[in-house]
């Protein structure tokens, strides 16, 4: 028998043919999941292993080893010099602070927001948690130019909010706020949705043993809650992290593109290669690149030095 608890049983003993050969391998079906023998595996020739790691290795290599070659090739094609002014350029200059700046004010917001909702997620029952569990996915669905556009809806010149916005002398669109506002919204699912499986597998026992020996629910969650979780943690805000630098559609639609105000680094990289500037455009990509592989590099050593722990958020 076929259990949905151990999907890698072996078959049972299958029974000679009459005529002293072996039967064809058979499969065990239960509804619509198909348990295959782990001999079945085990024995797959060697040519369908090595066919099937080289078009991985292929694949990896067009789509992703290639493109980090070429921007850093190209970002250094002209010198180490050239390299050096052209992310020493004030529009690049500006780019990069605002690209930091709002990385720094997306990233702890949605810390705080992801501890919040997946705390009171999986830790206790109440009406409507199944729509802030949509609402929470609700960036992964939504094109992030669609999400720009609410913005400029809400919160334009001639937006549902504008007038009285004006009135008060607030600037939201085209402004630090508008982009601000529009990196959290891209990237706020990713802490919440490290965290949830997590702390839904480890239940509310020590929690609840905390508040019976005493300890305030401040002081429980600080003392109890956050140790066990400060790993997916740490490992969903590197991902909002690497979300937040490298936004563009979002941020291109609330921007304005306003050169040394409002463009972060994606921005400016197409700005950039629009006008033919391709060395510097490289150079600032280069960058950004390199952030992005400075995050991966964390990602993997933290999965290596805590993967254990960051195995226990996928319990489920």
């Amino acid at each position: 028998m076929f259990s949905m608890a151990d999907p890698t049983a072996i078959a049972p003993q299958r029974d000679a043919a009459p005529d002293g050969r072996e039967p064809p391998r058979r499969k065990a079906v239960r509804g619509e999941t198909t348990f295959f023998a782990l001999s079945d595996v085990r024995n797959e020739r060697p040519v369908t292993r090595l066919a099937l790691i080289g078009a991985t290795i292929v694949f990896l290599s067009l789509f992703l080893l290639s493109p980090f070659v070429v921007v850093f090739v190209e970002a250094f094609s002209k010198g180490f010099g050239v390299f050096v002014e052209s992310l020493a350029e004030p529009d690049a200059l500006a780019a990069i602070k605002l690209t930091l700046l709002v990385a720094a004010i997306s990233v702890p917001a949605n810390l705080v927001f992801g501890l919040a909702a997946a705390w009171s997620i999986s830790k206790f029952s109440f009406a409507g948690k199944s729509l802030l569990i949509t609402l929470i996915d609700l960036p992964f669905s939504v094109s992030p130019v669609v999400a720009g556009l609410v913005y400029v809806l809400l919160f334009g010149a001639q937006g549902l909010l504008g007038p009285w916005l004006a009135a008060q002398d607030v600037q939201i669109v085209f402004a630090v706020p508008g982009i601000v506002l529009a990196t959290i919204f891209v990237t706020f699912p990713f802490v919440a949705r490290e965290l949830i499986p997590l702390m839904q597998d480890q239940g509310t026992v020590e929690e609840e043993a905390a508040l019976t020996l005493g300890a305030s629910g401040l002081r429980t969650f600080f003392t109890v809650t956050l140790p066990n979780v400060k790993w997916a943690l740490l490992y969903g805000v590197l991902l909002c992290n690497a979300r937040a630098m490298g936004e563009f559609g979002a941020v291109s639609v609330v921007s304005g593109h306003i050169r040394g105000l409002t463009n972060t680094m994606p921005l400016q990289v197409e700005i950039l290669y629009n006008e033919y500037n391709s060395v510097a455009a490289f150079a600032l990509a280069a960058l950004l690149a390199s952030l992005a592989l400075v995050t991966l590099g964390l990602k993997t050593l933290l999965e290596w030095r805590h993967g254990d722990a960051l195995k226990r958020r996928h319990g489920h």
